[in-house]
């Protein structure tokens, strides 16, 4: 099964030098790229390429080690510079097995430098590797290099350390994906599939309907409900959902206050959880604001 290599390019406004010591220098391009928890380079006799090696948590206290050899070269034609890479494992956990690839640093007219890379890898595990390769690693591999590259182009653009845009990233998509089981758990379970008596209850008191009609409408409600879940995961525009959330906790609180104010010596009432779920959205608000993310870079060539 022949294998797509993956391809990355971005443009970054800064001085090639300051991009060049950012990619070249372990201990700085170790900030910056999500597929490297730290970097070491190896002593080297002069002449030789430069070793290296690699590290990479995977989670649950495992690490993926590896190798790696590069060689920067200068082209003074067009002033572009190139880093080519040979990298690879032997752990028999890791589904790569070797790969090649290079960096490239162009320095354009208008004061960018376009940043790219294209890599391209083998695995193991024979049929059942480049399946999982196909369907998940890789697509998820160029993910992440495509965000990195968002992150260094924002550090040397912006100043912004890649710590404090990555804490940014995880904290938005975090949050996000909580409102979206809270609204879609809220929505399926006591309002669609079991209609809960409090559910039917309290929109009864608000709405004086005979039964029937408050199952019909406690469905509805909790449809909606449902599809505001699921914007949580697809809607892009995540602040449009959080600015309806400032407008409706505050209501529903009122709401089921009003419904029944006896819940207010229970524990875990509206008052408290939709609170807390207030202060969530303001922190999800502010984390929206300069997120980094991947569908900035260009993923083909000639994109």
């Amino acid at each position: 099964m022949k294998r797509k290599p993956i391809y990355v390019e971005l443009p970054i406004h800064t001085d090639i030098d300051a991009l060049w010591k950012a990619t070249q220098r372990p201990d700085l391009h170790e900030k910056w790229d999500l597929r490297f928890s730290s970097i070491t380079y190896l002593p080297k006799k002069e002449g030789e390429p430069q070793r290296f090696s690699y590290q990479t948590k995977i989670g649950f206290g495992l690490r993926i080690k590896g190798w790696g050899e590069s060689v920067g070269s200068y082209q003074a034609k067009d002033n572009a510079r190139t880093s080519s890479l040979h990298f690879g494992t032997e752990q028999k956990i890791s589904l790569i097995r070797e790969g090649r690839g290079y960096w490239k640093y162009k320095p354009e007219n208008d004061g960018n430098v376009t940043f790219l890379t294209q890599y391209n890898y083998k695995t193991r595990f024979g049929k059942l590797g480049s399946l999982v390769d196909m369907l998940l690693f890789r697509p998820l591999i160029g993910w992440a290099t495509a965000l990195s590259f968002d992150v260094i182009k924002r550090w040397l653009e912006n100043g912004e350390q890649p710590w404090a845009q990555y804490t940014r990233f995880f904290t938005h998509w975090i949050t996000a994906i909580l409102f979206a089981f809270i609204w879609i758990y809220h929505g399926l379970v006591p309002k669609i599939i079991y209609q809960h008596p409090a559910e039917l209850a309290m929109l009864q008191k608000v709405f004086p309907v005979d039964g029937q009609t408050a199952i019909i409408l406690v469905m509805i409600i909790g449809a909606l409900e449902v599809l505001f879940g699921l914007g949580w995961l697809f809607y892009r525009k995540k602040r449009h959902l959080y600015v309806l959330q400032f407008i409706a906790f505050p209501f529903l609180t009122i709401g089921a206050i009003f419904a029944a104010p006896e819940q207010l010596t229970a524990p875990f009432n509206a008052l408290t959880f939709n609170g807390a779920l207030l202060i969530l959205s303001w922190i999800g608000w502010m984390a929206t604001q300069g997120v980094p993310t991947a569908k900035n870079c260009k993923r083909k060539q000639g994109d």
